[in-house]
Order: C-alpha cells, then sequence, then structure tokens
C-alpha cells in the first residue's frame, strides 16, 4: 500500500493542501473542528509527514556535520557519542567526516559541506591545519560552526574544550612529585592549540620547580604510530637520562610503551609515563598507564547543544558561548614510586 501523501488527504477531505498542512502543524490559523477531521483521516490511511520535503521548505536539512581526525582515538569515539545524543534529541541527524588529520582532506571536506548538505558543522582540526582560509569561509557560506577540543583562536566562533594547560601543568608536576628529574614532552603539534597549551602548561611546571626548559626533551609527533616509535626510541638513546615522560595524546603514550619495551627501559622504575586518554583499557596495560581523562562525552554533547541553538534560532555562533571542562588526572602504576623491601 503506497503512502498517503498531503495532496491525497486534502482531495479527501475536500481541503486546500495548505490548510491540511496547517492543521497537522497546529496553526492558530485553523479551526479545531478542522484540525480534528485533518488529524481523524491522517491516523485511519495512516499518514506520516515528509520529513526531508518539510526541511527542504524551511530550507533546512536536519542534519549537522562532524569533521575528526580519526574514529580509533577513544576520546572521538566518546565524543560522537555525546554528539549523536544531543542531536537525536532535537530531531537531527549526524554525518561524520574524517580528515585523517590531513589537512588537504580537510579542505575537501568543507568545501563539500558548504553545498547546503547540512546546517552546521562541529570540527576538530587536522594537525597539518596551518592556512585557515577554508574555515573562514564558513561565516560567509551562513554555515555556523563550533570548535571541540582541537580548535583554531582565530576563528570568532565557539569553542568546547578541555583545561589544555592546567592538564598539562598537573601531568608535569605529577611526574616531578614522584621524583622524575629529566621529563620529555611528547608533543602533539606546534599549530594546534592543545598542544600549545599543553607543552606550556609541561613548561611552567617545570619552572616553578627551578628546572630550565630543555628543547632536546620535546619531541613533535608524527600521524605515523610506526614513525612515533622510532622517533621516541631514537630519543631515549639520545637521552638516557630520560626518567620522564608526559605524552600529550594516547598514540604517543602507547608510542612510548613500545619504545621502553624495546629498549630495555622498564616502566616505572626506570621511565614514568603518563598521558592523555580515555581508553578504558588502560588499566590492562603492563603496568596500567596513568593518564589524564578528558570528559570527552560531555565536550561532544556540549558542542552539539551550542550548535543546534544557533541553527533553530538562525544566530550566529559567539565565541562568548565557548566551554571549558576540566579532565582529571589518574594515577596508576606507569609512574608509581619503587617501594624498598624490608630487611
Amino acid at each position: 500500500m503506497k503512502p498517503v501523501n498531503l495532496k491525497q488527504l486534502a482531495e479527501e477531505l475536500g481541503l486546500s493542501i495548505a490548510t491540511v498542512s496547517r492543521a497537522l502543524q497546529d496553526s492558530h490559523e485553523v479551526s479545531a473542528a478542522t484540525k480534528e477531521r485533518v488529524r481523524a483521516l491522517a491516523a485511519e490511511l495512516h499518514y506520516e509527514p515528509n520529513a526531508y520535503a518539510s526541511s527542504l521548505r524551511r530550507n533546512q536539512s536536519k542534519t549537522i556535520g562532524v569533521v575528526i581526525p580519526k574514529v580509533t582515538n577513544h576520546f572521538f569515539a566518546l565524543a560522537i557519542n555525546g554528539i549523536e545524543e544531543a542531536a537525536r534529541q532535537s530531531g537531527y541527524h549526524v554525518l561524520i567526516y574524517l580528515t585523517h588529520d590531513d589537512y588537504e582532506r580537510e579542505v575537501a571536506i568543507i568545501q563539500h559541506l558548504k553545498g547546503g548538505r547540512v546546517d552546521g558543522i562541529l570540527l576538530s582540526v587536522a594537525s597539518g591545519t596551518e592556512d585557515i582560509t577554508h574555515l573562514e569561509s564558513l561565516r560567509e557560506a551562513g554555515i555556523p560552526l563550533v570548535f571541540f577540543d582541537r580548535v583554531r583562536a582565530e576563528i570568532a566562533t565557539a569553542k568546547v574544550t578541555t583545561n589544555d594547560y592546567e592538564s598539562g601543568r598537573l601531568a608535569t608536576a605529577h611526574l616531578l612529585a614522584v621524583g622524575c628529574q629529566r621529563i620529555a614532552h611528547l608533543l602533539i603539534s606546534n599549530t594546534l592549540s592543545i598542544g600549545q597549551n599543553r607543552h606550556q602548561g609541561y613548561l611552567d611546571a617545570l619552572a616553578a620547580q627551578g628546572h630550565a626548559p630543555d628543547p632536546d626533551l620535546v619531541l613533535p609527533g608524527t600521524t605515523d604510530n610506526a614513525r612515533n616509535v622510532q622517533l621516541i626510541e631514537e630519543l631515549l638513546r639520545r637521552r638516557p637520562d630520560i626518567d620522564g615522560i608526559f605524552a600529550s595524546v594516547e598514540r604517543l603514550a602507547v608510542g612510548a610503551y613500545h619504545a621502553c619495551h624495546r629498549l630495555g627501559r622498564r616502566i616505572p622504575e626506570d621511565v614514568k609515563v603518563v598521558g592523555f586518554s580515555n581508553l578504558e583499557s588502560v588499566s590492562l596495560f603492563d603496568p596500567p598507564l596513568t593518564t589524564i581523562t578528558q570528559p570527552a562525552h560531555d565536550i561532544g554533547r556540549e558542542a552539539a547543544r551550542i550548535l543546534l541553538r544557533a541553527v533553530e534560532k538562525k544566530r550566529p555562533v559567539l565565541p562568548t558561548q565557548s566551554v571549558v571542562l576540566a579532565s582529571e588526572l589518574v594515577p596508576r602504576r606507569s609512574t608509581a614510586v619503587a617501594v624498598s623491601s624490608p630487611l
């Protein structure tokens, strides 16, 4: 049985299509008696409104685009859950695009989305993005943009992040407190604000304890996991005095474990490691990894709520709507202090 449309309902009732549409939308322009007739027949004939056609009439797709660097990072999996939760509650669909941390892919995706396929965009910037012309063009196209996690401060819009500076300071201060004297920082990116803020927290924590900055202890990571392990190995060989590692992203913490294992450097006896991670399995690492755990689900949900409010009210997204959520240091055995056995 073919689905019934508005035209058929209107013909059956002897009313105009516009009147039937208004009745189904509970418009004050239609009498209560007419609304009741329309609803009764719609129910009898199992009429279902065409959401796609309705959205076209409102010039809305009822869809938001989510652009992320990777889906293998557990942070983004949790953030997507938060985004999808907020979108579903507001009757929106979610389209997910992966840049694989590649600038050219990011540009191509943004150009694709500018064609009216989505009502707004949630974006976590690729680590290779330096030129932000493609992001600035979204304002001209009238497409609202909200950053989450990885942001570009130059773009005047809302940003939902964690307290990256404080997290970097806290991770480094923790390593100092458990006795580390030469702490390497495995850096995510020199261009992304999360990398800059976490690195500044690292530097300030060292300075607070009288440690001069040592550029040789700072290692920028790559998007190639095997290459990261190789670079960390080279650093540990060159600097055998390193006794602490602060990894600013999950993949670099895992790379540090691999490098230490290959070199026979014991964790935590020889090198203590702390890293950002939302993986539940870090407690199963050998040894379990001390982490900075981000409120990934809440970050995604809050970013989506800000975007959807702007879309629904047809208002611009403002920098004053930005939100910073706190992360948590969770100590585990990768930074444990060795206890001497009693004689």
